[in-house]
């Protein structure tokens, strides 16, 4: 692991280039989406959400299914389980493969005791470069919101339930508007069907800034967005 203060120095260049990408890109979900741009919120740096994960890798990988905004099922190959500890408790989450075109990226898709108050409810990601030595840095503070966050125009998959830390992650990116956190995905798809939303209480924090680490995430666009992209 890098150094305190580079790592700090960093983290912050990454939050400002996202910021960049967001509100200028082509693939950012705000100029696809045609949606207002404002800058992206984040938990302050600590140290203390950047640890030493080890992967218990599947004998063989499954194939998975994650539920999405669109209450479809998005499919991806289940890898293992990253074991490590947080504030003296022990802790698992599931690692999956996006399929097709993202390469050596893997990604990890939770939620924690913030979901649905500070952070998106639905969940955050994580993202990696499988290794060889399945020892890996689980940073939280790099976690990122889906781009169905921002936008209905990109679908996402949602985290499964073995991957609720007991735990709240007060590290990564914030829920970017207090009006779009439903409180969990079930929240979510029942607006979706006309009844009311059970919403989240609003964010405590200032806006802070973050990279385009999510421009790899299993996420896609639809409808509009996609077809605008494609020109």
């Amino acid at each position: 692991m890098v150094g305190i203060r580079t790592w700090r120095r960093e983290l912050e260049t990454e939050r400002e280039m996202k910021d960049e990408f967001m509100a200028r890109h082509p693939e950012s979900p705000f100029v696809a989406g045609r949606v207002p741009f404002h800058a992206l919120r984040y938990f302050p740096p600590d140290p203390v959400y950047r640890v030493a994960a080890r992967l218990e890798r599947r004998p063989v990988p499954e194939e998975a299914y994650l539920r999405t905004n669109r209450d479809n099922q998005a499919v991806m190959r289940y890898l293992g389980d990253l074991v490590f500890s947080l504030r003296g408790q022990s802790h698992r989450l599931r690692l999956f493969h996006a399929g097709e075109g993202v390469g050596t990226s893997v990604f990890v898709p939770f939620r924690d005791g913030t979901s649905g108050r500070d952070s998106y409810g639905p969940g955050r990601y994580l993202t990696l470069e499988m290794n060889e030595q399945d020892e890996y840095e689980l940073d939280f503070n790099r976690a990122f919101n889906p781009y169905c966050a921002y936008t209905d125009e990109f679908e996402c998959g949602f985290p499964p339930v073995e991957n609720d830390l007991s735990v709240p992650i007060r590290a990564g990116e914030m829920v970017w508007a207090t009006e779009r956190n439903p409180a969990s995905a079930s929240s979510l798809m029942l607006s979706r069907a006309g009844k009311p939303p059970r919403v989240a209480r609003p964010a405590r924090r200032e806006p802070r800034t973050r990279p385009s680490s999510a421009a790899r995430s299993p996420q896609r666009a639809t409808g509009a967005a996609r077809a605008r992209r494609s020109r």
